[in-house]
């Protein structure tokens, strides 16, 4: 290893609305931050309040990329057109590869108390835009955790880390999707391919990234290098840092459907209002 990665921009979690009403903070996806290629969109929903997410997200298309869900508390229902049935709990993870086109729904199973995760959108390329649909649903206890030499607890969604493999399967980006948390003083270093975007987001506490100080609620986009270096500041602190190898093709984005090119766009919105999406 040779270059640890430093914080090149920090963002502030923006408030939005998202689904049927649900309120969330958004980081990627904003005038600040548009997208780290291959990543479009990363949105942090945090509520004890039914009214913030009891309307859920109701059943909605998606084409030409992936939603990735990640809970840490609560109870979220997937329904899909396919016949995919899955249910979201703490530590639970669901990748979705939309491709040609899927028609999902994930609503709350709880009308009080804490609803806490994170959805993510990963692009696809133009290759595998129109590809079939996948899905999978992977139960916390399939997640591999650990802890290491000081002290950092480390779950592993995708990717590899400290020798361990997330469940997360035949991604084309290759993507690393860590959840670390670190007590007051420790430190954490991850090998990151060279070529791979990457991106650090605190939920709990504060840290230092290559030196960086980034709050809770920001996201921070690391530059080049091989390898992430973290610290906690001043406490404890938690995050996801993820990775992944860019695509590098122009993007062209309508609400739910994310393609190359607005005639393509314009060819999703005819395919769903015509009845043919799911052919």
């Amino acid at each position: 290893m040779t270059e640890p990665r430093a914080v090149v921009k920090v963002v502030a979690g923006q408030a939005a609305s998202d689904g049927a009403g649900v309120r969330l903070k958004r980081t990627i996806g904003t005038r600040g931050l548009d997208h780290v290629d291959p990543f479009l969109l990363l949105d942090e929903v945090k509520s004890e309040e039914g009214a913030d997410y009891a309307a859920g997200f109701p059943d909605h298309p998606h084409r030409g990329f992936e939603t990735v869900t990640y809970m840490l508390a609560g109870s979220m229902e997937h329904r899909d057109h396919s016949g995919n049935h899955g249910l979201l709990g703490p530590g639970s993870v669901q990748w979705m590869t939309a491709g040609r086109g899927i028609i999902h729904s994930e609503m709350p199973r709880q009308h009080e108390g804490l609803m806490w995760g994170f959805q993510l959108w990963v692009n696809l390329p133009a290759r595998d835009k129109m590809g079939p649909p996948r899905y999978q649903d992977i139960p916390p206890d399939r997640v591999p955790e650990l802890t290491t030499a000081e002290g950092a607890r480390v779950r592993v969604l995708a990717g590899e880390a400290a020798g361990r493999t997330g469940p997360v399967e035949g991604i084309v980006t290759r993507p690393l999707y860590l959840d670390v948390a670190l007590p007051a003083g420790a430190r954490f270093v991850q090998p990151v391919p060279a070529g791979h975007n990457a991106f650090v987001y605190v939920f709990e506490g504060a840290g230092r990234f290559g030196g960086e100080r980034v709050e809770v609620g920001h996201l921070g986009v690391l530059g080049p290098g091989d390898r992430v270096e973290a610290a906690a500041e001043g406490g404890a602190v938690r995050f996801l840092l993820l990775a992944a190898q860019p695509i590098g093709e122009p993007i062209a984005r309508l609400g739910p459907f994310v393609m190359n090119t607005r005639e393509e766009l314009m060819q999703a919105v005819h395919d769903f209002q015509s009845g043919s999406f799911l052919a």
